[in-house]
């Protein structure tokens, strides 16, 4: 590579196959191809109705300037106010930061916590980006299983996803407890990612700021249940200590989340907003089930229940397959139309031949999805 050279920092950025996949996706498309797409962790619904009045409502009226660097004050009112009206909790206004998404909620949290040498556990397999965003700040992502994380020596804390991409598992309240106060025994800090709060179907959703303050930084978005990918708006809920260097880092990071998404974002907590997204959690539920059906008939590894929450599913190559996830995504994609994740974009623990689906398009497309699978099943690796 020419002058200047990359930091060396960016040997530890591997690439996110996922766009790699999509990109090859939408060149086939424009080549006529019809292409079946459980690809990528976007909603297919459009963003309420509701939601995107509020946006051309609020450029109407000329609110484009910059907000306060951690967001609208009473965007921050209404997440607090959420965390009461969903999970009974009185959550301090002053505690919520508004960002740019979830993936600045976690550049906050994580440029905050984490000193170059330091260990941070992380789930494997879990999203990518997580152990890239440590990995910038100088920090170490190590694999570790959460129920042992406590066990490790060196770790200075334990960054988890529940519901988790690309398993969809979920952590129970009574374990996340039990981690929660060995960690905070040893002075170690816990983050926890729930972006995908709300998409959980046989039990109802959870959040680990019941389980209290000291140590403990929460994630959240309005992408993923409230279908607002697009508008990049996110926040965290973090110790009252933290709120001030936290917003000394965003001041410098971001200056200020973006202005029309906050005020988008404030419409997402209208009880009818609410109530279209409850209708879309339940077809993300018959999705789950005719997907988790269609791939254990045809072989695929699956655990013995669906997953609890997200819309993906994990699933390993089956056994009569010569081939990793990568190579068979690749070969499914040009050779019948559908489009996958291979397991390698999340991690290293037996992730080669894993492969995820996204359950994020219409069922009839799903069953289109898995008829064209067979058929290539059919024909070996």
């Amino acid at each position: 590579m020419s002058w200047p050279a990359p930091a060396a920092r960016m040997q530890g950025i591997a690439p996110f196959r996922v766009m790699a996949i999509l990109a090859r996706a939408q060149a086939l498309e424009a080549a006529g191809r019809d292409i079946v797409h459980m690809e990528v962790g976007e909603p297919d619904f459009p963003a309420p109705e509701a939601v995107n009045a509020a946006a051309q409502a609020a450029l109407a009226r000329g609110q484009t300037h910059y907000t306060p660097a951690l967001g609208l004050p009473a965007l921050r009112e209404a997440i607090a106010g959420w965390y009461g009206q969903r999970f009974g909790l009185s959550i301090d206004p002053a505690r919520v930061i508004v960002t740019p998404g979830a993936s600045g909620a976690l550049q906050l949290v994580l440029g905050a916590l984490v000193d170059p040498g330091d260990r941070i556990g992380i789930q494997d397999p879990g999203y990518p980006c997580n152990r890239h965003m440590i990995t910038l700040y100088g920090g170490e992502a190590m694999a570790v299983d959460p129920d042992r994380a406590a066990e490790m020596p060196g770790l200075s804390g334990m960054m988890l996803a529940s519901p988790a991409n690309p398993t969809g598992e979920l952590i129970s309240a009574s374990r996340l407890a039990v981690l929660y106060r060995a960690l905070r025994a040893q002075r170690r800090f816990l983050i926890v990612d729930e972006i995908y709060q709300g998409l959980q179907y046989e039990t109802p959703p959870q959040t680990a700021l019941v389980l209290g303050e000291e140590g403990l930084f929460v994630i959240n978005s309005f992408s993923k249940f409230f279908g607002m990918t697009g508008y990049r708006v996110g926040w965290a809920v973090v110790p009252e200590a933290w709120v001030e260097p936290i917003e000394r880092l965003a001041q410098n990071l971001f200056l200020a989340p973006p202005t029309l998404a906050q005020h988008a974002a404030l419409a997402a907590f209208d009880p009818p907003v609410l109530d279209e997204l409850e209708r879309r959690r339940q077809v993300f539920q018959a999705r789950r089930d005719r997907l988790f059906a269609g791939l254990r008939e045809l072989g695929f590894a699956l655990p013995p229940q669906p997953p609890g929450g997200a819309f993906y599913l994990y699933a390993g190559l089956p056994e009569h397959l010569d081939e990793d996830g990568e190579t068979f995504a690749q070969r499914l994609l040009e050779e019948a139309g559908v489009a996958i994740t291979p397991g390698s974009d999340f991690g290293a623990n037996d992730t080669a031949r894993h492969v995820r689906f996204a359950y994020t398009t219409e069922v009839p497309r799903i069953e289109q999805g898995l008829e064209r699978l067979a058929r290539l099943l059919s024909r070996g690796s």
